[in-house]
């Protein structure tokens, strides 16, 4: 029997087992046998045709086979069948600058653990003088980046982000501090990484990175480094990077899980040769919905800092056609190959991506302008208010209330009352429910409620309602002592 690897995301669909057996001679065989064996799992990794979704990757030991024979690539007992969804050989090195500037003696001294290195010298402390990084995003990835790139001696750095700090970010977001809450994190980063290295150039871009800024930002600098935290802006920055021909670090984290590569590499692979397509809204959480342990970034952003140096200075072997997967509860890094597909439509032998689009849309979530909280005045069709919901636990209404996030989140807080039924076992729980009650579903802010909403409509629940702003407004506006989280 071969061994089939659960990422984190999909353990939902198997008893939160990380590693199950299946039988089969061929790959396809043994996922049919996976998808028998855990019918709730059979439509993530199938479409309704059969055929194997595009946002999953599936690895027979360490090969994509969408390079063997795909669902008919051999397996046999011994074999390990990686199942790798979407989350958010040689020098590569960087075209070296026109003029290297000559280090001062406070930066020889400064670097001077770094000159003794043969493979960097005052040569490779030259170049990294004269780089230009630009970092997506300045929360948990870009937290150890920001600090250690300072540290190296990048010459310049560029931000883009245009969040505020906010307290639940101090668990993981290692540049900002308690007093920074409230404060812009493209400020509050700036400053830590200018009290480590002060000869470093700052430059903030405090906006969102959109189609209509993407190129004209990452222009003028020598390489990307992705610490985002959602897929299209993860879209945007890969097919900014190809189009410019910028190198693409990219990472990505998950709860205890967490990959790193390069794409956009002459010769390499892009993030669509991966990923040709987004997942579905709602299939991977975020860390806000699914959390990550603190540490995680730590580890994943190194990785990114460290190849980001190591392309600059030109030495070592860069992850270029490489996945590195890491499991920190196993304590565990295993790589798989990743090849550049002739036919993909950013990179490939006759690209179709040939300017921006509208990534929002490709994602098929809504724009942040259309997904801001919506206030209790403007309560849309098929939604409630907290206060309405209030009043009518108090008159004492014939309801169900259902919440759908995890147990361990109930066990933080919860609305008096309520039903726990977490969202992935909801369509096998829908039996329970009555499809004439009336019923109001809530998560911890409204985006989980909403898909439940879906589902029970689609299964033909007409009375089904979504508390808008989910328990944290409850929080805010019926009972402060609920705890935010």
């Amino acid at each position: 029997m071969a061994r089939i690897l659960i990422p984190t995301p999909l353990r939902q669909f198997t008893g939160k087992q990380d590693a199950v057996s299946a039988a089969g001679a061929t790959v396809g065989e043994v996922l049919d046998a996976l998808a028998a064996a855990y019918p709730d799992l059979r439509k993530q990794i199938f479409t309704a045709d059969g055929a194997l979704r595009s946002f999953v990757n599936v690895y027979l030991n360490d090969e994509d086979i969408r390079y063997l024979a795909r669902s008919d690539t051999p397996a046999a007992g011994g074999d390990t069948i990686s199942l790798v969804p979407s989350i958010a050989g040689g020098s590569a090195a960087l075209a070296p600058p026109a003029a290297a500037e000559a280090l001062t003696n406070d930066e020889i001294l400064r670097y001077s653990r770094h000159l003794i290195i043969p493979e960097v010298g005052v040569e490779g402390q030259q170049k990294l003088k004269a780089a230009k990084v630009l970092l997506v995003g300045a929360g948990g990835l870009g937290a150890p980046l920001g600090l250690y790139l300072a540290a190296a001696g990048i010459g310049r750095i560029g931000i883009v982000d245009f969040d505020v700090v906010d307290v639940t970010n101090l668990q993981r977001q290692v540049i900002h501090s308690t007093r920074d809450v409230g404060r812009k994190k493209i400020d509050s980063a700036a400053e830590k990484m200018l009290a480590i290295n002060p000869a470093l150039r700052v430059t903030k871009h405090e906006t969102a990175l959109a189609s209509g800024n993407a190129l004209e930002i990452l222009k003028d600098y020598d390489l990307v480094v992705d610490g985002t935290d959602n897929f299209p802006t993860r879209y945007l920055v890969n097919d900014a990077c190809v189009l410019l021909g910028k190198p693409n670090v990219y990472g990505s984290i998950f709860r205890f899980e967490g990959q790193s590569t390069i794409f956009a590499c002459p010769g390499g692979p892009c993030y669509r040769c991966l990923y040709p397509e987004p997942p579905p809204p709602g299939l991977v959480p975020s860390c806000a919905e699914g959390g990550v342990l603190g540490i995680l970034p730590g580890t994943i952003g190194l990785i990114q800092a460290t190849e980001t140096v190591k392309l600059i200075l030109g030495i070592g072997e860069p992850l270029v056609g490489r996945l590195l997967l890491y499991d920190a509860l196993a304590m565990r890094f295993r790589e798989l190959k990743l090849r550049r597909n002739p036919e993909c439509p950013a990179c490939g032998e006759h690209p179709t991506i040939t300017r921006l689009i509208d990534y929002h849309e490709f994602c098929g979530v809504p724009s942040p302008r259309s997904a801001a909280p919506a206030q209790e005045s403007g309560v849309n069709e098929g939604e409630i208010g907290v206060t309405e919901l209030k009043a009518k636990l108090d008159r004492g209404d014939n309801f169900v209330l259902i919440d759908v996030r995890e147990p361990q989140e109930y066990g933080i807080c919860s609305i008096p009352g309520s039903k726990l039924m977490p969202l992935g076992e909801l369509p096998k729980r829908i039996g329970e429910l009555d499809r004439t009650a009336d019923i109001v579903i809530h998560c911890k802010s409204g985006g989980r409620s909403a898909r439940a909403c879906g589902l029970l409509r689609q299964a033909g629940f007409a009375r089904v309602r979504n508390l808008v702003g989910g328990i944290l407004a409850w929080s805010d506006k019926v009972d402060p002592s609920v705890p935010k989280y």
